[in-house]
């Protein structure tokens, strides 16, 4: 049986920081399955002309009936049932795998929240280590968890983390540390904070939030994370990832974010590199970045300067190097750029120019829609530069943009993002996947 609640809508104002007043309502749904599953979906104020499930990627056409939708499901998948082209009075429906090796209510490392609500008297819940928090299907924990300075703990189930006063998942110097299947709806700050960690675990996680600073995932200054069958819907960045802020320090490597849906209502579905330690003597980088099949449903971000579906802004001394992007496929967002990519000492948020992004490759990048404005790919002077960006196979409303043939001599590449590129940047490819397997 699916469970549903309701969310207030997503941030509806044109400035990033504002705290949007309430808007509209979005609905979501789960349910555990194996199999194949018919699903019908009724649209009650009805009128209904048309039904989009997302992500396209899927490939599911309904069977439309009036103001009912029909479609299977052949596996475990997160989608969005769309009707009419709305994107709040939509139906976010979860459909999970069994659950298996279920915790036992009673074990002494096991903190055990069974359906209903629970609310810790201050807001808080402390994990240790060796210890498994399990949120049962209609569970609703209201506290923000801590877990810090632990080792093997996990968070799992099918419950909900929901409008804790803070962050919802703080974990810092941790280490083998899992979340699993919940669900968090917190509307004001992000959803998880990670810093100094190392060996985590994020998957089938589900995250909401509506209010400034309602970031999806932000990691600091960790290693050897990997963010795996996500669907995030956030009022600020979906993936965020630095090194240095706050008392946060060391560098972030070997982090792959793959198999997830993204959906950014207010900046970027991924972010890295903004934060950073701007001390000369004590430079930090981001390394090892690998993003796999994702799919980006949305992304709104009025300030030209913050922009990008995929976005690296060195600064505050960072260095970025060796990341890769295969198979992220882009819908038709409301406001901003494809990509963003610069070297950059914005005084809004840093106090230094980042020292350069190197060794970039972006493979199978789609994008089908309308609503792009110029991408940007520029470095900051001679020796603060972004270098050896490749591109294979960017497909731009079906288009390959390559280098070699198919445009004007006098045109660059780069033109049929569009995108601007400075004189501070070196090497930069656009292959076709043949030229790309001839190198």
């Amino acid at each position: 049986m699916a469970e549903s609640r309701r969310l207030p809508g997503q941030a509806g104002s044109d400035r990033r920081r504002h705290r949007p007043e309430p808007g509209p309502e979005v609905l979501l749904a789960s349910f555990d399955f194996s199999g194949t599953v018919e699903v019908e979906v009724t649209y009650n104020p009805g009128g209904a002309e048309k039904f989009r499930i997302r992500p396209d990627s899927y490939g599911i056409t309904p069977e439309v009936l009036g103001s009912t939708a029909r479609f299977t499901l052949d596996r475990p998948r997160n989608v969005v049932v769309q009707v009419d082209d709305k994107i709040f009075d939509c139906l976010h429906l979860f459909a999970n795998p069994i659950e298996q090796d279920v915790p036992a209510e009673g074990d002494k490392h096991v903190m055990y929240f069974g359906p209903g609500l629970h609310t810790p008297t201050n807001g808080e819940l402390m994990v240790p280590g060796n210890t498994t928090v399990y949120l049962a299907p209609g569970a609703v924990l209201v506290a923000r968890v801590i877990i810090e300075e632990v080792e093997n703990s996990r968070v799992i189930g099918r419950g909900v983390l929901y409008n804790s006063k803070a962050g919802a998942l703080f974990i810092r110097n941790c280490e083998n540390v899992t979340i699993d299947g919940i669900t968090i709806l917190n509307p004001r700050y992000e959803n998880i904070r990670v810093a100094e960690c190392q060996n985590l675990t994020i998957k089938n996680l589900r995250a909401f939030s509506r209010e400034g600073w309602g970031d999806g995932i932000q990691l600091y200054c960790s290693e050897n994370v990997t963010i795996d069958g996500c669907f995030l819907r956030t009022s600020d960045d979906c993936i965020a990832l630095y090194t240095h802020r706050w008392d946060f320090y060391g560098d972030t490597r070997n982090i792959t974010v793959k198999n997830c849906s993204l959906w950014a209502d207010v900046a970027h579905p991924i972010n890295m590199a903004v934060h950073g330690n701007p001390d000369p003597d004590n430079p930090e980088m981001l390394e090892n970045l690998n993003f796999e099949n994702i799919d980006i449903l949305d992304h709104r971000e009025p300030q030209v300067n913050a922009q990008g579906c995929i976005a690296i802004n060195a600064a505050d001394g960072n260095l970025v190097r060796d990341v890769r992007f295969d198979d992220i496929r882009v819908e038709d967002f409301r406001w901003g750029q494809l990509v963003h990519m610069r070297v950059v000492n914005n005084p809004r948020w840093n106090k230094a120019s980042g020292r350069g992004i190197e060794n970039v490759y972006i493979k199978d990048l789609s994008y089908n829609g309308k609503n792009a404005d110029v991408s940007i790919v520029a470095g900051t002077d001679a020796e603060r530069t972004v270098k050896d960006v490749t591109f294979e196979n960017l497909r731009v409303n079906g288009r390959v943009i390559r280098d070699s043939g198919g445009k004007p001599a006098w045109y660059l590449a780069s033109d049929g993002v569009p995108m601007f590129v400075n004189e501070h940047v070196q090497n930069l490819r656009f292959l076709t996947t043949e030229e790309a397997a001839g190198l």
